[in-house]
């Protein structure tokens, strides 16, 4: 049974007047196996992620009943980290399309938290003003060839092609030794 409707055959027909309704119900009722084009939605699907590739910027999923054998490259609306590949993941699909997935989210385990260990706390003042970063062993602030370490051991380290330190006031260096060059 075909579903389409043309002007010239509206006219044939002595049809002189066609609402939008009119137009769209032949195609609204057609059960959707018989629309041109459709797939069924595929809905939310667990699936399991494989490997993240791209320097982690693409994971690789696999699913059930998912075409070919082969883990499938996805997109991604969560950050995805090592610590989550052999996790299971859900999935949605763009368009319905069984070849593009979409990671949703991870399933958290009976544990609670989804890495081996809590990253560090990261605490904004009320105020912002003050913003106190911490890591359990360094912590590197890094712009091109210029760094900034601070380690659990309590050493600084400023690297960069050009260094200045500048002051209005005094300009103290102290340490237990000072060496310069």
């Amino acid at each position: 049974m075909s579903h389409s409707l043309s002007i010239d055959a509206l006219a044939a027909a002595g049809v002189t007047e066609v609402s939008a309704p009119d137009l769209l119900s032949p195609l609204l009722q057609a059960p959707t196996s018989q629309r041109a084009g459709a797939a069924e939605p595929l809905g939310l699907i667990v699936g399991e992620l494989i490997a993240l590739t791209d320097e982690g910027r693409t994971p690789l999923v696999l699913y059930p009943g998912q075409p070919g054998h082969a883990a499938l490259p996805a997109r991604t609306v969560i950050d995805l980290h090592g610590a989550h590949i052999g996790r299971h993941v859900t999935l949605m699909f763009e368009g319905a399309d069984p070849d593009r997935p979409i990671v949703m989210g991870v399933l958290r385990d009976v544990a609670g938290w989804p890495l081996p260990d809590r990253p560090g706390a990261v605490e904004v003042d009320a105020d912002g003003e003050r913003l106190v970063v911490s890591a359990q062993e360094s912590l590197v602030l890094r712009c091109g060839k210029a760094s900034i370490t601070l380690t659990k051991a309590g050493k600084v380290l400023i690297e960069g092609a050009y260094v200045l330190s500048r002051s209005s006031g005094v300009n103290r260096i102290k340490g237990g030794a000072v060496q310069l060059n």
